[in-house]
């Protein structure tokens, strides 16, 4: 908020000195949305020719289209506070200054008694004190930033004390106040920023032929002008650019076997990197190292596997080759497949569409592209589903009661009257959407909250901490989470990968209506319908035949050994028609295992004698998961034997999709590994593809060769 003050100063005078030249047009009533707390946007309304601006904030009800779960209403105000005692021996003027409403008392209120030099600030009890006023008749007159100024007229006797009590309204802050009339000392320091003196020449010819319009946006940080229905055009003061976020990684290294035969790791199904790369490399930028998450990029495109038969949900297969970018290694794909389920034979659906309509999303990318691939989603929905629509901004609003799935359009409706604006409270609005979960749950069914948002979460418990104990709490009631991300240059993709992660559900980013197609359609049973949780793999490599070893990816998802036995440890969630490719990169034994560290000293010699029950065995893979509402793990074992052949056309698609992650990470491991390269074994694994994703993928790579972006670095970002 304290931002705000400076760039609406700023803004006042530029529209003042535009007003009175002729770079302007007349204007009828233009609107300034900026940021502010939980109430929701702050705007500043440019009124007429006169270019007057007062800040003004949307109540509850102007936000919210339906019931208002937060805030809830305030409660009543209490009893008025009996009146400040007067001591003995007090001259002059005291008392308190209290909230109207809620009844705390106001800390550094500023009292003044007019035309004289009397003054001062209520101390942390709300007090004041104002000896030695001399008798007579006075005006007192009270005021703090937020609440409406008060006079009063108090009598002082000859000697004596009067008291007079004040308790303030909350109010609209008036810009001008703020900046023009403000108390020097006082107002700048509540403000907590250094008002800069405008000198109105320099202004004047900073305004350049475009008018009002590129003045705003060329000089104001965070600026933008868009067009409103009603008004000539709208001022919106929006987040600073490239303040996305991602969770570091540190890449995985080799790992000698003779000192670490296990490896343990949690599925990870989120698709999220893959098409965040996507809009980074079609934006002509490489993308931060951080954004890049090679799992999930591999994971990002469909397989072919055998059928699932047996007892469990899905299977397990493994294939060995060599290593593309080292000829001496072996490249091992593990895959694990659940079927897919036709839409009829999926269960009955609960779901609760929590969706941001913060100011934030309010860009091309965001909200309009979210109303478009909900509609989608809505267009699948069955008698037998239910959907409840939640939002939020400063306010969280219940948009749809539960509605059953065969009223499409008063679903469809609800989604295409949201507009953007206000903060984004979105720790209340997840705590609203796992409740209403509860109250709508269905026994046996798919009771799941549909999380979209920029994931700029400002408003109530929105630390990391905060959220995954919410919904790590909920979980265990049965509701799952699925989280999709939406837009640029505020997107904070680490707080959005954690809740999923942690909510036994899935994170996938959505940078057009093709995506979300994919996502909500094409995907819609393995998004929406997990078949099998807390999967986790443990591989034990054989000594006899491996020297070395090294997970590709999964670097946010390992797991001590202990773990995997233990059923209280969360893991990944694979839903129904979901593939998941885990690569290892695997050193022969007898070959030298590139490590940052010294060799040790204490390990096996090469010539001791091999375990010959196991002999012709590279590893063995086991696989931990629990049924969908299972709470004991059940076990799936496969051995894999050291038998390296061509490799199939997806092993020979997943390695080029791990080497283009590789490259856009500056992977120490990628060895000469070349764009080129990549591009020529993405099109020896390009196969059937008849989506057409293979092909885009191979184009993407070609793009990004062309423009040199690894060339490039991404500034302020990992």
């Amino acid at each position: 908020m304290r931002s705000t003050h400076v760039r609406t100063a700023a803004i006042a005078a530029l529209l003042a000195l535009a007003g009175a030249g002729a770079a302007m047009a007349p204007v009828g009533v233009d609107t300034l949305t900026t940021p502010a707390g939980p109430g929701g946007a702050t705007s500043a309304v440019i009124d007429g020719p006169s270019n007057s601006m007062t800040a003004t904030t949307p109540t509850p009800s102007q936000t919210c289209p339906g019931e208002v779960l937060w805030p809830l209403p305030p409660p009543p105000p209490p009893p008025p506070s009996p009146p400040t005692p007067i001591p003995p021996d007090a001259t002059g003027i005291l008392g308190r200054v209290i909230d109207a409403r809620a009844g705390q008392v106001l800390h550094e209120a500023s009292v003044t008694v007019a035309g004289t030099n009397f003054n001062t600030l209520t101390d942390r009890t709300g007090h004041y004190s104002l000896p030695n006023v001399p008798a007579g008749t006075h005006t007192v007159k009270v005021q703090l930033l937020g609440y409406a100024a008060q006079e009063r007229q108090v009598t002082v006797a000859q000697g004596r004390a009067s008291a007079a009590d004040f308790a303030l309204q909350v109010s609209a802050v008036p810009v001008n106040d703020i900046v023009v009339k403000g108390i020097a000392g006082v107002e700048r320091k509540k403000i907590g920023v250094t008002l800069p003196t405008v000198d109105a020449a320099q202004i004047q010819e900073a305004i350049p032929k475009g008018g009002i319009t590129q003045a705003l946006e060329g000089r104001v940080p965070g600026v933008k002008t868009v067009r409103a229905p009603g008004a000539r055009m709208q001022f919106r003061v929006g987040p600073d650019p490239d303040t996305e976020s991602y969770a570091r990684i540190v890449e995985n290294d080799f790992r000698l076997v003779s000192a670490s035969p296990l490896s343990t790791f949690a599925i990870d199904v989120d698709r999220a990197s893959y098409a965040n790369v996507r809009r980074f490399i079609q934006d002509g930028r490489r993308p931060p190292v951080d954004a890049v998450r090679i799992e999930e990029m591999i994971n990002y495109f469909p397989y072919e596997w055998d059928d699932v038969a047996g007892e469990h949900p899905f299977a397990v297969t493994a294939e060995v080759s060599q290593a593309p970018w080292e000829r001496e290694h072996r490249l091992v794909r593990i895959g694990l497949h659940a079927p897919s389920i036709d839409m009829k034979d999926l269960p009955p659906r609960n779901l609760v569409f929590l969706l941001d309509v913060s100011g934030s999303m309010d860009e091309p990318n965001k909200l309009p592209l979210l109303q478009s691939a909900f509609a989608l989603l809505a267009d699948r929905l069955r008698p037998e589903d239910r959907v409840t629509v939640v939002t939020y901004s400063g306010v969280v609003c219940l948009a749809l009661p539960s509605t059953s799935g065969d009223r499409k359009h008063r679903i469809v409706t609800a989604i295409e009257n949201l507009r953007a604006r206000g903060s984004t409270a979105g720790g209340p609005a997840l705590q609203a959407a796992y409740d209403i979960a509860r109250e709508q749950h269905v026994d046996g069914g798919n009771n799941r909250i549909v999380l979209a948002t920029d994931g700029d979460f400002n408003v109530g418990p929105a630390s990391d901490a905060a959220m995954v104990e919410l919904v790590e709490r909920e979980r265990e009631a049965g509701t799952h989470l699925t989280v999709l991300g939406f837009g640029t240059g505020n997107l904070k993709d680490s707080k959005m990968e954690r809740i999923a992660d942690n909510g036994n559900g899935s994170f996938h980013y959505v940078d057009g209506l093709l995506e979300a197609r994919k996502v909500l359609v094409e995907e819609a049973g393995g998004t929406l319908l997990t078949v099998a949780k807390d999967v986790k793999l443990q591989v034990e490599f054989n000594p006899a035949r491996v020297a070395g070893y090294r997970l590709i990816g999964y670097e946010n998802r390992l797991l001590a050994d202990e773990d995997f036995n233990d059923d209280t440890k969360d893991a990944g969630e694979l839903g129904a028609g979901h593939t998941v490719t885990a690569l290892y990169e695997v050193v022969p034994a007898g070959t030298d295992v590139p490590r940052t560290v010294d060799e040790l000293r204490y390990r096996p010699e090469p010539g001791d004698p091999p375990l010959s029950e196991f002999d012709d065995e590279m590893m063995y893979v086991k696989v931990r998961y629990k049924d969908r509402d299972g709470t004991t793990s059940r076990l799936l074992e496969h051995a894999v034997a050291d038998r390296s052949g061509t490799g199939s056309t997806d092993l020979r698609f997943a390695a080029a999709v791990a080497g283009f992650g590789m490259l856009l990470r500056d992977s120490d491991h990628a060895g000469t590994l070349t764009l080129d390269d990549v591009v020529k074994l993405a099109e020896k694994g390009k196969g059937g593809d008849p989506r057409g994703y293979r092909g885009e993928f191979i184009r993407l790579v070609e793009a990004t060769r062309d423009l040199g972006l690894l060339g490039r670095e991404t500034a302020g970002l990992r």
